[in-house]
Formats: structure tokens, sequence, C-alpha cells
């Protein structure tokens, strides 16, 4: 994660129709919410969610939360129309469901000018496009869309995810080399604590910001697993003050623990610092 964007350890999915989600949501810890027109929202509801939805964006009251707004795709009924009531809000972007290709945020862009475009990567096409989709002009984050993917691949669910390592890695891929965010999907058993860590974890481990969340009792696992811990922290600490001392002295590199320390171990150190002074920012 870049240091200049805010931490988003914890992406929580809030239903669109849900006033009392919706009002909820403004007290959660969360790094983020994704509010959901999409599949949290029957179909004879999807043109009143859209109404409560923005009546609680107008209200406000979500302080430093990154606010996104999960659209119905444009080949519903509802799709264009949601895309066009979100796109002078003021959200940080708008996230468009099973994109298949950059012509897919083309078309949303086309109803929403220059908003911030998020894409939910859920289909095999989507995740062998990966790369032209996270190059687009508009675009600042995907998300994994891990349900809709396993369904049409026909994988199994397994602990380890194995069946999903290809496709997580081609989107993390993806994003990094565009710069852009990259949010793990959910985690379905969501009183499975134990489940979740580890989860996170492993997300965590392959380089993903944070984790999609289907209910805030997810959300403190999601934040401690994806912020710095005190042992990181302390090593970043340790790192550039060696670096800094072996500089002074004219010399490239330094030692911390018996292990060489280069420039691009410094530009991680002071990544994880950053992170870990955003967190501290967010949470007093």
């Amino acid at each position: 994660m870049a240091t200049d964007q805010a931490p988003l350890r914890s992406v929580l999915y809030i239903p669109a129709s849900n006033a009392r989600a919706l009002d909820k949501a403004r007290s959660l810890p969360v790094d983020a919410i994704i509010f959901d027109l999409e599949d949290a929202v029957a179909p004879d509801q999807k043109q009143a969610a859209r109404e409560t939805l923005a009546a609680a964006l107008a209200q406000g009251g979500y302080g430093d939360r990154v606010r996104l707004v999960r659209i119905n795709g444009l080949d519903t009924e509802w799709g264009a129309e949601d895309a066009r009531a979100f796109a002078s809000t003021r959200i940080e972007g708008i996230l468009v469901p099973k994109v298949n290709g950059p012509q897919d945020l083309d078309a949303v862009a086309g109803l929403t000018g220059a908003r911030p475009l998020w894409a939910m990567m859920e289909t095999a096409a989507g995740v062998l496009n990966a790369a032209a989709i996270a190059a687009h002009p508009l675009l600042e984050g995907l998300v994994m869309g891990s349900n809709d993917l396993m369904r049409e691949l026909n994988c199994r669910a397994a602990p380890d995810r194995g069946p999903l390592q290809t496709a997580l890695q081609l989107c993390l891929l993806a994003a990094r080399a565009a710069g852009a965010v990259a949010v793990d999907g959910v985690y379905n058993a969501y009183k499975d604590e134990d489940g979740l860590r580890r989860e996170c974890e492993q997300g965590r481990d392959l380089g993903f910001d944070g984790k999609t969340l289907i209910h805030p009792a997810q959300v403190a696992v999601a934040n401690a697993v994806f912020a710095p811990s005190e042992a990181e922290v302390a090593l970043a600490r340790r790192q550039i003050a060696a670096f800094e001392e072996a500089r002074a002295s004219g010399k490239g590199i330094a030692v911390v623990d018996g292990r060489i320390v280069e420039n691009l171990h410094i530009e991680t150190a002071r990544a994880t610092l950053a992170k870990f002074d955003a967190i501290a920012a967010k949470e007093k």
C-alpha cells in the first residue's frame, strides 16, 4: 500500500436498503465501507435502497472512513440509474461489479465522469484481464469477489484457498504494477474468528491491503491482522537507524539482527511506519 493512502484494513459491506445498518456504520471502527446496492439488496428493493442510501450519505457522519458505493451492473435495469445517482455524491469511489475488462469501466465512466472507480474481480475474464483493468486511468482499487469467482471456476472451498491462489496473485500483481489498492475477498463464516484470522493472515502475507467483511464482528480481527505489529514497527525503526548510521559512515548497507539491510528494506520500513502512524492518527 502506498504510504499516502489511508489504511484499508477493514472494508465492510453494508446493505444500502438497511437504514439501521447504515446508521450503525457511522460508529464502527472500520477503515472503509462498501454501501451495497447489488447482491445485498432484493430486486424489489433496489429503487428504495438507492433512495435510502442517498439520504444516509447526504446526512453524513461517516468521518474519515473511505466510502464506496457498489452499483448494480449496467446489464441490469438498475445499474445505469445507480451510477447516475451517485456520480456527484461525496464518496471516494464507485465499485463496479463483475468487471470483465476495461471496457466495463469505460461504460460506467460514461455515466459518472471522472469519478474514481473500483473493480470487483469476480469473473474468469476479469482475472485474465486484471492488468488492463488495473491500468484504467480512473481505477483506484481492485476488490476480490471470491464467492462469485469460485462459482464461475467451479472450484471447491479449501482452508488454504489453494484453488484461488492463481487468481488472487494475478489480481495482486496487476494492482501493484498499476499502483492500485488490492483488497482481499470475504470470509463467509462470520462466527469463526480463528478461520477469519487465518485467512486474513494469508491475505496480508500475500500482500493485500485489507479484507472485505460481511459482518461487524469481523472488524477487530481484520484491523489487528492488517496493522503493523509492535515487533514489525520496532524492527523498522532499528533498520532505519542502522542504515542512517551506516550511510553517515560512508557505507551503502547496514546489518540488523544478522541480516543485510539495503535501501529497498528502508523503503519497506518507512512504509511500515507510515501505515502505523496513519492508523494511530485514525484511532485517536
